[in-house]
């Protein structure tokens, strides 16, 4: 299943696994890879340098396959780290491909060009496709209203955003947003994407090792079962509607601001919430895509269902519209 993103990627299919905060680490993102896809470490998930460098090893340990380490800038007004740390890992350590996420990551792509490092953005509007292929990105990540995590303040579902942008990009699109099977992969190849990102299926995968009181959780969960929180401070996210998203929208309601929130919505309070296996005592982000999943399995099922279903989907209607 070769496409442009393949080729560019050096990936036998065009699955990439989402960069799932605090769970894309080594175990998911070297069986993905392994399996044939792209895994992600999220660089977010440590807190000193020398701990991506590590996790960095560990994917090479368990294999030789291309990889992905994830970088989420914030905007600039909202201030935090400084992330140049994480691109020079990044550079030291000769990572294959990097995927940025939030602002513009034009200041870091001359080092990541002349390193050999392959750099992808995601974002959640055309527009801002736009801008980061002028930035000099080599392919572009879309995520429709349906994703997990920030989708954005448009409200424009995947159905309609990829297409568009794939009649305005030039380099490789790839999509994300209720992208859960093999059925969701064929549709994105339909609409003109090059690839597909999947990162709420991926919560699923034995190797991302979530809690069973969570995971019993996600199987159980239906598309009904996510909403979206932090609308308020324009940072919209889609996560598992639980005590913890709806504590949010209770303060949001109150017009209180993101001082107020931060003890709600922070990072490690979910993390906290993920090792304890409370599903409700953190926020947790999920795409609509959950309703179409219900079973742990291990990646290299995964990405092999995905992949057949996706084959046998385009072949069906090869056959029918023949």
């Amino acid at each position: 299943m070769q496409t442009r993103l393949t080729q560019l990627l050096g990936i036998e299919y065009p699955i990439i696994q989402g960069a799932l905060q605090w769970l894309a680490k080594a175990p998911l993102a070297g069986a993905v890879s392994a399996a044939g896809g792209l895994g992600i470490v999220n660089a977010k998930s440590f807190t000193e340098p020398q701990e991506l460098a590590a996790e960095i090893a560990a994917v090479r340990a368990i294999t030789d396959k291309p990889f992905a380490v994830n970088i989420s800038m914030l905007p600039e007004m909202a201030g935090g780290e400084d992330e140049t740390k994480w691109f020079e890992v990044c550079i030291d350590e000769k990572v294959p491909v990097v995927e940025t996420a939030g602002r513009s990551p034009k200041a870091f792509v001359e080092a990541l060009k002349e390193a050999g490092i392959i750099l992808m953005h995601k974002v959640p509007a055309t527009r801002f496709g736009l801008s980061a292929q002028r930035a000099g990105v080599d392919a572009v990540t879309l995520v429709g209203h349906e994703c997990g995590g920030h989708p954005g303040m448009d409200g424009v579902s995947t159905l309609v955003m990829i297409p568009k942008a794939a009649d305005q990009l030039e380099v490789p699109v790839i999509a994300g947003g209720g992208i859960a099977d093999g059925r969701g992969l064929a549709a994105a190849l339909a609409l003109g994407a090059d690839g597909v990102v999947m990162g709420t299926r991926f919560l699923l995968a034995a190797e991302t090792g979530l809690h069973p009181a969570i995971a019993n959780r996600l199987e159980e969960a239906t598309e009904l079962d996510t909403t979206l929180v932090m609308d308020s401070i324009r940072n919209t996210a889609r996560v598992l509607n639980n005590d913890t998203a709806r504590e949010c929208q209770d303060l949001e309601a109150q017009g209180v601001g993101l001082e107020e929130l931060i003890a709600v919505i922070s990072g490690r309070r979910g993390l906290k919430a993920l090792s304890a296996g409370d599903p409700e005592g953190g926020i947790l982000a999920l795409g609509q895509g959950v309703g179409i999943m219900d079973e742990v399995l291990p990646v290299a099922q995964i990405m092999e269902r995905t992949v057949a279903q996706a084959q046998e989907a385009l072949a069906k209607l090869n056959r029918e519209m023949g």
